[in-house]
């Protein structure tokens, strides 16, 4: 009895030791980690595949909302190797599933486990769900139901406007034919410089097409609307779409033309595509003037609304063009453009409105001639006037001189190729030489001009152009 009082103090020391170098160490982890293993091992389990795309090579929402649920789990970080990001924020790690990673979860006291495999066709990813056969009546159902439900939690907390880009086919891959990045251009509908009555009026249409499901479905129509913003470079088209993504919240799919294949390879683009989006074509009347051998104008016009364009609902589709006087016309037709905008060069108005938000300016003695300058014929887009207003911020006159330097030489200029020409050269005066012609004041009369609803033809597609009927380009 008196050996064995004296062992305990012993026995318990070694056994503190122990215990101790079990939880410094990753011996216990390991014991642990053995020991499940050897559990898995003695029940018969059942496999469930999520692949990445479906057999439309359309995404899987399923795989998004499953991949969404795996990397908000506690036990990624607890895995032994996973992914590292940065967020749209500077500060936000986040952390995703890699390929031949296993990690585990518990619901309803059951265990399961999630392995990211990639593809043997074409190299996509796909989620392996692994669960004990006596498990599966029990809880996969209810369990996919709550996988649903936390992701459409953590996306309406975490939604953030992607940009897709498509790449070539060559360099595809395992992500397939679209490479994203967070969408974080500041442009809104608050923000830019138009009509209040056109931008009202543009929301007004987009609002209607959001609640228009049953109405589109009641006359068998895509549920889908397409957009033509036209006019010179530097006029707010680009703007303009990054402010009807952020109001409609949808994804945006930047469509790059001279990465694609050829016909087929167009539609495929538009396969992959989801719901809720924005499809993006710029400067589409560039591309049609190179007469490209890969996609054909009988290809584009499929695209956009043809067969294909069926297979995906609430999109809307926007094509950007410097001019759309020389596109053939059944580019543009009602029901594959419903809405034209026509995006015009800077007017008084609109030049107003720049000096105020980029100078904080609302009157100034410059106006008076500045005013006289754009109702010569003069002008600049809005983008280079922003710019020079940028770089005078810090002196509102020295911005404005600057503004008059450049359109008078912008004006110079102008005149000189049309006398070069034999045709009419108005100079003289103080402004030295500004060009005018006959309906120069019309043409610039509005930045976004009204709608033209009252006289247009059912038959004809929504205009929202600016400029006045006798003078519009």
């Amino acid at each position: 009895m008196v050996n064995m009082m004296i062992l305990i103090p012993f026995l318990l020391v070694g056994l503190f030791l122990i215990l101790r170098f079990l939880f410094k160490t990753s011996l216990l982890l390991i014991l642990l980690k053995k020991f499940q293993c050897l559990e898995d091992w003695l029940h018969v389990h059942q496999l469930y595949r999520v692949p990445q795309f479906n057999h439309l090579f359309q995404e899987n929402e399923l795989y998004v909302k499953v991949s969404t649920y795996l990397n908000s789990l506690p036990s990624l970080e607890d895995s032994d190797f996973t992914n590292l990001f940065t967020g749209s924020k500077s500060n936000d790690i986040l952390l995703h599933l890699d390929t031949d990673q296993t990690i585990r979860d518990v619901f309803l006291g059951a265990r399961v486990s999630w392995t990211l495999e990639k593809s043997e066709n074409g190299g996509a990813r796909v989620l392996v769900l692994r669960l004990r056969k006596n498990d599966k009546r029990r809880i996969l159902r209810p369990y996919l139901q709550h996988i649903l439900s936390v992701a459409g939690d953590i996306s309406q907390r975490k939604k953030e406007i992607k940009l897709r880009m498509n790449v070539d086919s060559s360099s595809s891959g395992e992500n397939g034919r679209w490479r994203s990045v967070p969408f974080n251009h500041p442009a809104s509908f608050d923000t830019l410089v138009m009509d209040v009555d056109l931008k009202n009026k543009v929301k007004a249409d987009l609002e209607m097409f959001l609640k228009s499901k049953q109405f589109y479905q009641r006359l068998g129509r895509v549920w889908k609307r397409s957009y033509l913003l036209y006019g010179p470079s530097g006029t707010g088209k680009s703007s303009f779409v990054a402010a009807m993504a952020r109001f409609l919240n949808f994804d945006v799919y930047d469509i790059d033309l001279s990465k694609v294949s050829d016909d087929s390879d167009l539609k495929m683009l538009l396969l992959q595509s989801t719901s809720k989006s924005m499809i993006v074509v710029e400067d589409l009347d560039r591309f049609l003037m190179e007469k490209s051998k890969n996609v054909s104008l009988r290809g584009i016009l499929n695209f956009m609304d043809g067969i294909i364009s069926c297979c995906g609902e609430e999109r809307v589709m926007v094509f950007t063009m410097n001019s759309k006087d020389e596109v053939d016309e059944a580019l543009l037709r009602p029901g594959r453009i419903d809405v034209h905008i026509q995006f015009p060069l800077c007017d008084f108005p609109c030049f107003k409105h720049l000096a105020n938000n980029y100078l904080g300016v609302k009157e100034h003695k410059l106006f008076p001639q500045l005013e006289e300058i754009f109702q010569g014929g003069a002008s600049l887009s809005p983008a280079e006037i922003g710019e020079i207003m940028i770089s005078n911020r810090s002196s509102p006159t020295r911005a404005l001189k600057s503004v008059i330097s450049a359109m008078q030489t912008n004006a110079g200029a102008k005149s000189r190729r049309v006398s070069g020409d034999g045709a009419e050269e108005i100079g003289g005066g103080e402004q030295g030489g500004l060009f005018s012609r006959e309906h120069s004041v019309r043409d610039f009369r509005k930045l976004y001009g009204l709608l033209k609803m009252g006289s247009r033809r059912k038959d004809e597609p929504l205009d929202l152009g600016s400029a006045e009927k006798d003078g519009s380009n």
